[in-house]
C-alpha cells in the first residue's frame, strides 16, 4: 500500500518523541514513510526527499526537527503538501525549536504542534483528521478513537470518585 504520511526527522535522536505518533498512525492503518534529512547538513538530500514525496503523492508531512528547527519551514517552502511541524526538546527546552517553526514568514505556512512527543501525537492526529476529509471509513475510525478516548476519561473519573468515596 502506498505510503499517504510522510515523517522527516532532522535526526535519529528524534525518532523517540514520533514513535507514539507513529504507532498512532499504524494503529489507524495508514501507510508512512520516515526519512532523516536535515535542513542544514544534508539540504539537497532533504529537496531529493520533497521531490518523492511529491511523486509518491504524499498527502501529509510532517517535520520533527530540534534546535534551529529549520527543516518544517524549509520543507514548506519547497512543496505544497501540508507540512506538519513538530518541535523537538534541545537544551533549550525545545522553545528555540518551536519559535523557529512558529515564526515563519507570512505566505510560507507550518501548521506547528507542541514540543515534543505530545506534539507529534497530535501532528498524527491532526494528518488523521485531514486525511479523513476525503474518507469516510477513516473518519469513523477517528470518531471511534475519540470516543475512546472520552471513556477512557469517564472511566478515570468514576475510579476517582471510588477511591474518595472509601476515604
Amino acid at each position: 500500500m502506498k505510503a499517504k504520511i510522510a515523517f522527516i526527522l532532522g535526526s535519529d535522536s528524534d525518532y523517540p518523541f514520533i514513535e507514539n505518533g507513529v504507532a498512532l498512525l499504524r494503529q489507524f492503518a495508514i501507510p508512512l514513510e520516515i526519512e532523516v534529512s536535515s535542513a542544514h547538513r544534508t539540504p539537497e538530500r532533504t529537496l531529493e526527499l520533497i521531490r518523492e514525496f511529491e511523486a509518491a503523492g504524499i498527502s501529509v508531512i510532517i517535520a520533527a526537527a530540534g534546535g534551529a528547527a529549520h527543516l518544517p519551514g524549509v520543507v514548506a517552502a519547497h512543496t505544497l503538501i501540508p507540512v506538519l511541524g513538530v518541535p523537538i526538546a534541545s537544551p533549550l527546552s525545545g522553545l528555540d525549536s518551536l519559535l523557529s517553526m512558529v515564526q515563519m514568514p507570512a505566505g510560507v505556512p507550518v501548521a506547528t504542534f507542541g514540543i515534543g512527543a505530545a506534539g507529534a501525537t497530535n501532528a498524527a492526529l491532526f494528518a488523521v483528521a485531514l486525511l479523513a476529509l476525503a474518507d469516510p471509513a477513516l473518519a469513523e475510525k477517528l470518531r471511534a478513537y475519540r470516543g475512546a478516548q472520552r471513556e477512557q476519561v469517564l472511566e478515570k473519573s468514576r475510579k476517582l470518585k471510588d477511591k474518595l468515596a472509601r476515604e
